[in-house]
């Protein structure tokens, strides 16, 4: 009877592979979950959410932006709601928007037609992360600016 299989040495070394390869997996998996966090004046980003302040109006196809707070703001979000739908841009990729953002003490004027019920502003920070900057959008529902039409 000539019995064939593999040497205990090779089933201990694929089975400690198999173990390692398992453990990276789930450490990889896990990993994804946790965000890497995102900081503002050496804090994180979202404290930084509440000390912004801006006033924002909208006439005659212009929406106009003033930065009253302490924080510069480096986009905005514009959400216009009409009825029971929505449509979300970023208003950094309109034309006048600064490039570097809006300053502490800084106003912009956009051209921009809208239609609906009401147009909500939100801002965007711009963080660090060990990677590099990253924008971070501060909560529109907290920090959002809100103008009925």
């Amino acid at each position: 009877m000539k019995k064939k299989g593999v040497s205990p040495v090779i089933a201990t070394s694929l089975l400690v592979a198999m173990v390692i390869v398992i453990g990276l997996i789930i450490f990889l998996w896990f990993r994804s979950f946790v965000q890497e966090p995102i900081l503002k004046f050496e804090s994180n980003v979202e404290l930084a959410c509440k000390d912004v302040q801006f006033r924002a109006t909208y006439s005659s196809g212009t929406i106009s932006i003033i930065n009253d707070g302490d924080v510069p703001i480096y986009q905005m979000n514009l959400r216009t709601l009409s009825g029971g739908d929505y449509q979300t841009e970023k208003l950094s990729n309109a034309e006048g928007w600064p490039k570097s953002g809006l300053n502490i003490g800084g106003t912009v004027s956009i051209t921009k037609t809208v239609t609906g019920d009401k147009i909500i502003l939100s801002p965007v920070l711009m963080g660090v992360t060990e990677s590099g900057k990253t924008p971070y959008d501060c909560d529109e529902k907290t920090y959002g600016f809100e103008i009925l039409l």
